[in-house]
């Protein structure tokens, strides 16, 4: 994704007061208007100069802007907002009505679930969305997770200020990713006062290093010994709910996937625990462990080749 650099779209300073910014857009917009300039440089200089305004005539969205920090000449062409961007912010006005044609980089960094841009005043509130991220043992058990926000604020002084802002939020047990969590007038007030819409969380799973979820059901991979895998048995496997004994057929075969019934997010009907077996040979360090694997060499007839013609 590309960097926009909306005061350079502008011809203005980062420190531009809002009637400077205001006169430049109307002096552009202006000078490309369809009605006035045909060409169609002048259609996409005419887009350009809409959204730059429409980010930067906003106290609220010019501060989150400003908080990115332009990068570093030739990285552009891949910019990435900073880890945590969706779940950081709080808007309180949404995307224009023609924000269809708006970039790349405006939708990723101010588009909240298709929501109508545009500012309620007073009265009703706006719903809001933001993201929270999990760990899969939360969603398991059920738990209160705290979610902070940074919301820009105009001060007495018309300055900018980002404040944080922490709400307590109860995770439903079993709750999956993708899923929303609706606190209701959690959201910012109107700017004239009245009654605050509601907050929406969308359900995020943070990386683990065992699971891996898909709807209810979690996956992960089991390493199993060489022996374990031929001659079958019990082994012990992880789940969010303590160790357990899982079944090992014998001959059992590396990526051969086993279920455990029951034993994923909970629900109605539960999830389940697929394993994948993957086989791991031990490091042959010892003289002992040498002469095992030699004898088994002899003894046992075995190619794994044979079905390639090797």
């Amino acid at each position: 994704m590309k960097y926009r650099d909306y005061y350079k779209i502008l011809g203005i300073a980062p420190t531009a007061e809002a009637d400077e910014i205001k006169r430049a857009y109307r002096k552009l917009a202006r000078k490309y208007h369809p009605d006035i300039n045909a060409t169609s440089e002048a259609e996409a200089k005419f887009k350009d100069v809409n959204e730059a305004y429409e980010v930067l005539k906003d106290p609220e969205r010019r501060a989150a802007y400003d908080q990115l920090g332009k990068p570093e000449a030739g990285a552009q062409g891949g910019f990435r907002p900073p880890p945590g961007w969706e779940g950081g912010f709080e808007f309180s006005s949404s995307s224009p009505a023609d924000a269809e044609s708006f970039s790349d980089f405006f939708e990723t960094l101010f588009r909240r679930q298709g929501q109508p841009f545009g500012r309620a005043e007073s009265g009703q509130g706006r719903d809001q969305h933001a993201r929270l991220q999990l760990d899969i043992e939360d969603a398991y058990r059920g738990d209160a997770s705290v979610l902070t926000l940074r919301i820009p604020q105009v001060a007495a002084d018309g300055t900018v200020q980002l404040q944080e802002r922490s709400i307590a939020v109860q995770v439903p047990k079993g709750i999956t990713e993708g899923q929303h969590i609706r606190l209701p007038g959690q959201a910012m007030p109107p700017l004239g006062g009245g009654t605050p819409g509601d907050l929406f969380l969308e359900v995020s799973f943070a990386p683990h290093p065992v699971y891996r979820a898909v709807g209810r059901d979690l996956h992960l991979e089991l390493p199993v010994a060489p022996w374990e895998a031929a001659l079958g048995g019990k082994v012990m496997m992880p789940t969010p709910d303590g160790k357990v004994a899982l079944t090992i057929p014998a001959n059992a075969r590396s990526g051969q996937k086993l279920r455990l019934k029951g034993k994923g997010l909970p629900g109605t009907p539960a999830g389940d625990i697929f394993a994948t077996l993957r086989i791991v040979n031990p490091k042959v360090t010892t003289e002992e462990a040498r002469r095992v694997f030699e004898q088994m060499a002899r003894e046992v007839p075995f190619n794994p080749r044979a079905g390639i013609g090797g």
